[in-house]
């Protein structure tokens, strides 16, 4: 059985030896399987070379989302593979910003959680309750997705709880909510942006303050409560702080760049705000001036006149409010007899009596004026805003500045006292307010952690547009080692086969003349190249036939080699 299926293989030998020496013959036919072979080479590494790059069109997407994309992308025609064992799903590169827009037009991916497309689902006849409820589902989506925008965020979970409405103040509810986050591994949210997640998602819901918030993420850590304003309000404040003392740094830096060079300078400041909200309201009154500088508010003139009526006095009792008397005066005549004087005598005339004095009626008058002026006042109201600038401390280095010789040395005073004048003014430097700056001159130390420039060969942009090059380059190279090693030879055998047989024919065509004699030594040559020649065919078939059949060539030189070694 072993010698029969020696013998077949020994039979497909020789046969592939005979098909072999048949292509020899015609070196067309090998030509032209060679040209077949070269061609559909070529092809391949064509094909090969125009390969598209893969590039992620979405990652870390719900397996729903998926189904969706895939079953998409099948509909479009747009070819697509998955990234190793990952969910990514990849497209052509010169495809993904498309496929992306095309996919976004129809509402893919979803995000995993449903929108305000969930009440484009309502039925007819649906309660007032079920209408509530998708409101706030479909509300509750959309934050979640608004949140996953974040680039910190892989998946978020928002639930809403909103009270009843009610007509009673006393019985009025605000809405609370909480916020569970599904972070990126390695990521994390720094205070901004918990604080921006808040007052979005308390901006979104009606009646809803930012303290009845509460979120944590997917480890269970608490990131916002309810009521924790105070940390909120510091964070805000120690962020305006810092973004003071950033202005005062930059314009030191800006005033100093022009003198001495931006490289030669480093400056500090620290602010202490008072974040102190007062309001104070003050009225403050001036002490009267002159009448006639003042202003009349308002006038009132009153007079009254009685006549006949005299004016009540005396002493209070019954006696006083008595009528009074009539007025009466005496008539008398003169002292006969008065010290001093001499009496009448009978021939004098006595004289004239005095006149009775005349009595006016009793009359009261009364005239009164009240003037009121305005009242000189003052009224203010202030209302002082936090974060007040209550005192500065500045801090500035100064590089030593290069010599014509370039060597460094320090500033000079008058230098010193120039760089001490121009930071005083470019921080608002004030005595009263108690700032302190302190200016140091002294050299810089080369800085150390600046990372060198990143080598050409490591940019990947370099490295991109290299293995591109080298694709096509090793496509090239096949095609000229085909060329080289297969196909010119080929060519070239039937070109000299060519031409020999033209020759033949040529001589074919022309007169034979009579063959000249041949020599002896040139009849010894042709023998010899002959011999030589028939000796390089039997080699070259003894070798085909060593090829194709090595275990009868291994048997027969085992009989040689016994006959040799038997006893003539």
């Amino acid at each position: 059985m072993n010698a029969s299926a020696m013998d077949i293989n020994a039979k497909s030998a020789i046969s592939l030896t005979n098909l072999i020496a048949r292509f020899r013959d015609h070196p067309k036919y090998m030509l032209l399987a060679a040209s077949a072979a070269g061609i559909a080479l070529a092809i391949v590494l064509l094909l090969w070379a125009r390969t598209p790059d893969y590039r992620i069109l979405y990652s870390n997407i719900s397996d729903q989302d998926g189904g969706a994309v895939v079953a998409e992308l099948t509909t479009m025609n747009i070819p697509y593979r998955f990234a190793g064992n990952s969910d990514a799903i990849m497209v052509p590169s010169d495809r993904v910003h498309e496929t992306r827009l095309l996919l976004a037009q129809k509402g893919l991916p979803k995000g995993g959680a449903l929108g305000f497309e969930l009440l484009d689902r309502e039925k007819f006849g649906m309660s007032q309750f079920s209408e509530q409820i998708n409101y706030q589902r479909a509300l509750e989506g959309e934050i979640a997705r608004t949140i996953k925008t974040l680039n910190p965020v892989k998946s978020a979970r928002v639930h809403i709880a909103m009270p009843k409405p009610s007509l009673f103040v006393r019985e009025h509810k605000p809405a609370t909510a909480s916020v569970t986050l599904t972070l990126y591994p390695g990521r994390a949210l720094d205070t901004g942006q918990i604080q921006a997640i808040t007052w979005l998602v308390s901006g979104t819901v009606p009646d809803l303050p930012a303290g009845n918030i509460t979120m944590v993420d997917s480890q269970g850590q608490l990131l916002a409560q309810p009521g924790n304003n105070e940390l909120d309000l510091s964070t805000t404040q120690l962020a305006y702080t810092r973004e003071v003392e950033g202005d005062f740094q930059r314009r030191i830096s800006a005033i100093l760049a022009p003198v001495i060079g931006a490289a030669n300078v480093r400056a500090e400041v620290t602010a202490q705000l008072d974040f102190t909200a007062v309001e104070q309201t003050a009225e403050q009154h001036k002490p009267n001036g002159r009448p006639e500088e003042m202003a009349i508010r308002s006038q009132q003139l009153s007079a009254s006149d009685q006549i006949g009526i005299q004016a009540p006095g005396g002493v209070p009792g019954a006696l006083s409010n008595q009528p009074t008397p009539p007025a009466t005066a005496s008539i008398e005549s003169p002292a006969n007899a008065a010290a001093g004087k001499k009496p009448a005598s009978k021939d004098s005339v006595p004289p004239p009596a005095a006149a009775a004095p005349i009595v006016q009626p009793p009359r009261s008058s009364q005239n009164e004026k009240t003037i009121n002026y305005e009242v000189d006042r003052t009224l203010t109201h202030s209302r002082f805003r936090p974060g007040v600038i209550k005192r500065l401390s500045g801090a500035v280095v100064v590089n030593d500045r290069e010599d014509s010789n370039g060597n460094r040395v320090h500033l000079t005073p008058q230098e010193m006292q120039d760089v001490t004048a121009l930071v005083r003014e470019a921080m608002g430097f004030s005595s009263e307010r108690g700032d302190t700056l302190n200016i140091v001159n002294t050299r810089f130390v080369a800085n150390q952690d600046i990372m060198p420039p990143l080598p050409f060969w490591q940019d990947p942009g370099l490295q991109s547009i290299a293995f591109s090059l080298l694709r096509y380059a090793l496509v090239a190279l096949l095609f000229w080692l085909a060329w080289r090693k297969g196909l010119r030879p080929l060519w070239q055998r039937q070109q000299e086969i060519e031409r020999e047989r033209i020759r033949a024919q040529y001589e074919a065509s022309q007169p034979r003349d009579e063959p000249r004699p041949i020599s002896r030594s040139e009849l010894e040559k042709e023998t010899r190249e002959k011999a030589r020649q028939a000796m390089e065919d039997s080699i070259r078939q003894l070798r085909d036939v060593a090829a194709a059949r090595p275990q009868m060539v291994a048997r027969i030189l085992r009989q040689w080699i016994t006959r040799e070694q038997q006893p003539s």
